[in-house]
């Protein structure tokens, strides 16, 4: 009767695990395709792949413009914001180009190399704004990311996805595959060494 119960607990803890390892591989297999049409598109459509250094020529804040939208439009209601634009000679070629923030900064507004978010307070951004151009001003030299492949002109400070945040963004999926399929793996060896200790 006891050897029953302990049969039947262990049969319950195996399908437990099992679920459990089946259901971690489900799950990092969503992360993995969420990552895929999300993150991964971004990564690979950026041009600024090769990184360089850049020295700033100079770094000018012009009158207030407008926040625009990535077709160019201006919303209504759009902030007005001081348009910070840095010049900078890129190392790599020896031309002069324009710096911006990020790639999303020149589909955002191609003047200006610094765009802030559409409800920030105008006084906190005309400050930030004037301290990043002091910034560019006292440190001049810097690495930056160029188009190696010359579609694009300008440079950009850094990218949103660099390959290294991209490794680590897939770092927790495959964690979660490797765990799952250990349990699993460790279940079905459970079970076969049962199979082989009831036929002795």
């Amino acid at each position: 009767m006891l050897a029953k119960k302990l049969v039947t607990a262990q049969k319950r803890g195996e399908t437990r695990a099992l679920c459990l390892g089946l259901g971690m591989v489900a799950c990092s297999m969503m992360m993995y395709f969420f990552i895929g049409i999300t993150i991964v598109p971004y990564y690979t459509k950026s041009v600024w792949t090769t990184e360089t250094v850049c020295k700033v020529l100079r770094a000018t804040i012009e009158d207030k413009d407008p926040c625009l939208n990535s077709k160019g439009s201006e919303d209504e209601g759009a902030t007005r914001y001081p348009c910070l634009q840095v010049w900078v000679n890129l190392t790599a070629s020896g031309q002069e180009v324009m710096l911006y923030q990020t790639e999303d900064t020149l589909e955002r507004n191609p003047k200006c190399s610094y765009v802030p978010g559409n409800s920030e307070n105008p006084k906190e951004v005309q400050a930030r704004i004037e301290t990043i151009a002091s910034n560019f001003k006292k440190y001049q030299t810097f690495p930056c990311y160029y188009d190696p492949g010359g579609t694009q002109t300008n440079v950009i400070l850094s990218r949103i996805y660099p390959p290294r945040g991209l490794l680590f963004t897939f770092l927790w999926p495959t964690l979660m595959f490797t765990g799952g399929c250990l349990i699993i793996i460790l279940v079905k060896i459970s079970q076969y060494v049962s199979v082989l200790s009831a036929w002795q």
